[in-house]
């Protein structure tokens, strides 16, 4: 049984829906484990203590982005995925084997240095911090750090299976991941206080990597020691690393200036702005970064075989299939916003104050989510073509107007933490935009109708969507529900979510948006294997009468 169970798991996923589809699933698990940790840490503990936790992810997760997921995930995907095609499997390993080596071996001295320079560092990051604060979000930082190791080697295998298009168990290694923090908060926290959710850092980190090792293995990927220093793929991994990193230093420099600017606003600013985030970046983890990781080894493929019409039909194929996702997404989070809030983190010490504020926050990042997740693909684009160079000027354009507005929303206008939202959202369409048209250069163009008339005709049904949600959610809220209580709450907002997407099922159907079919004959296929394991049920059963 746990043999089949494993090869289910390891089966291929030959298309970017079938990825996709597989991702969101288990992503969605993974993100609701996710909430599932926030909540816990605003039940157990006040919004400034759970800032300190927050805040000490900022310098490991640094680290983390720019040696490991942004800059070799990326880099080696495209890269191991065509020594596989041109090359051999054993060539194609010795190459993961040496990059993996050589990060691990920089990453482990960065640990180092991060370890005795945490104070100074701490104070950097949060200077709206109180000494004690900071004094513990240090501590803090240095246990995080070393999950941050283990989950480096969780990564490369992660990117070792995706490029063989297996989905499902590194999919299912951010599960675990969230799964170690949970554990931590429950049964070390008692103990331990805040720093037992940190040592559930390090376990989920530890389970994220082996959970995926019977996989890779099975790959026959064998770990070697040896680094050749004169591999090709590896000065091509360098070289494409060198312009990426850049990128992701100025990413995570936008997203340092967001925790440095909400400190100075109070502490428990920090754990607005990472709960709102957290919150929003829920559908693009589960519609946008789904579709756009499944993409990245098919758009690789058909790059490294010269087929660039069928490269751009799959970018403009997967970008709709994520416009058609997000956009009511989007709609339902902006209005539903408060409901939403209260219900994932409503708890003894997440006051009333601490909801709105949180809530506004949500709405408008919501309202850059869509451009946030199809940037995901666009960016896996630009790298497929293996161009690094490109997405990073965007991005630092972006991050430079993001770190301008968000510094004038917070010390010039003195406005709330949901101004950092409101800038975030601002720069996220500006860079939708400019990847657009940069992409498009690159390929030729796209014309109105192939990428400006389905995303219009999406973007009416999702704003008429937003309406008929908000008609709903205000009269029963005033005249049906006391929402006071948590069910009945639950009630309101399942019943205004489901009228709001209806609407939207609706009007996309009678535009003619082609991606309803797509998505229904999914769920027609899903309905089908169903049935036929019924059937195969009930024939075993009346045989064995």
């Amino acid at each position: 049984m746990v043999k089949n169970l494993f090869e289910l798991l390891s089966i291929r996923q030959n298309s970017i829906l079938s990825g996709a589809v597989v991702l969101m699933v288990t992503v969605a698990a993974s993100k609701i484990l996710g909430l599932v940790r926030d909540r816990l840490l605003a039940h157990n503990f006040s919004p400034d203590a759970v800032a300190v936790f927050l805040a000490a992810f900022r310098i490991p997760d640094l680290m983390f982005q720019l040696l490991i997921f942004g800059a070799v995930s990326v880099a080696f995907i495209p890269v191991f995925t065509e020594y596989l095609h041109k090359k051999s499997e054993r060539e194609a390993f010795e190459f993961g084997s040496g990059i993996l080596n050589l990060v691990l071996i920089v990453f482990s001295l960065v640990s180092i240095l991060v370890f005795f320079l945490a104070d100074p560092l701490t104070r950097l990051v949060v200077p709206g911090f109180s000494f004690a604060e900071q004094q513990q979000t240090a501590s803090l930082t240095r246990i995080i750090m070393l999950g941050q190791i283990l989950l480096a080697v969780g990564a490369f295998y992660a990117g070792i299976a995706q490029a063989y298009q297996r989905f499902i168990i590194p999919a299912l290694a951010a599960l675990f991941y969230n799964l170690g923090i949970i554990l931590g908060i429950i049964f070390l926290t008692p103990i331990l206080g805040i720093n037992g959710a940190a040592f559930g850092v390090v376990l989920g980190a530890a389970m994220h990597a082996l959970v995926q090792l019977p996989l890779v293995s099975k790959l026959g990927f064998r770990h070697s020691l040896k680094i050749n220093l004169k591999d090709a793929g590896l000065k091509e991994v360098s070289s494409m690393m060198s312009m990426r990193t850049v990128g992701v230093a100025v990413e995570q420099i936008n997203e340092t200036v967001g925790i440095l600017l909400a400190s100075l606003i109070s502490a428990s600013s920090v754990t607005y702005l990472t709960f709102a985030t957290h919150l929003h970046t829920v559908p693009i983890g589960l519609f946008g970064a789904t579709l756009a990781q499944a993409a990245l080894p098919v758009l690789s493929q058909e790059r490294s075989r010269g087929e660039m019409q069928l490269f751009k039909g799959t970018l403009l194929t997967t970008m709709h299939q994520i416009l058609f996702l997000t956009l009511p997404a989007a709609a339902i989070l902006i209005v539903l916003r408060v409901p939403a809030v209260r219900l994932v983190f409503g708890a003894s010490q997440f006051d009333w104050p601490s909801t709105v504020l949180t809530g506004r926050t949500v709405a408008f990042l919501a309202a850059g989510l869509t451009a946030q997740a199809v940037v995901l693909l666009l960016m896996r684009g630009f790298y497929a073509l293996k161009d690094t160079r490109t997405p990073v000027i965007v991005s630092v354009v972006s991050v430079t107007l993001n770190v301008i507005l968000s510094y004038v929303f917070v010390r010039v206008l003195g406005w709330e933490v949901w101004s950092l939202g409101l800038s975030y959202a601002i720069v996220s369409n500006i860079s939708l935009v400019m990847l657009v048209q940069l992409l498009g250069n690159k390929l030729g163009g796209f014309s109105f109708k192939e990428l400006w008339e389905p995303f219009l005709k999406m973007l009416f049904a999702a704003l008429v969507a937003a309406v008929a949600l908000y008609v709903p959610i205000k009269a029963f809220d005033q005249l049906v529900f006391d929402t006071t209580k948590t069910i009945n709450l639950m009630l309101l907002t399942g019943i205004a979510g489901s009228f709001g997407l209806g609407v939207y099922l609706l009007l996309v159907w009678l535009l003619q948006v082609k991606e309803i079919h797509t998505f229904g004959g999914i769920i027609k296929r899903f309905a089908s294997m169903q049935s036929k394991l019924k059937s195969q049920e009930m024939i075993k059963e009346t045989g064995a009468l």
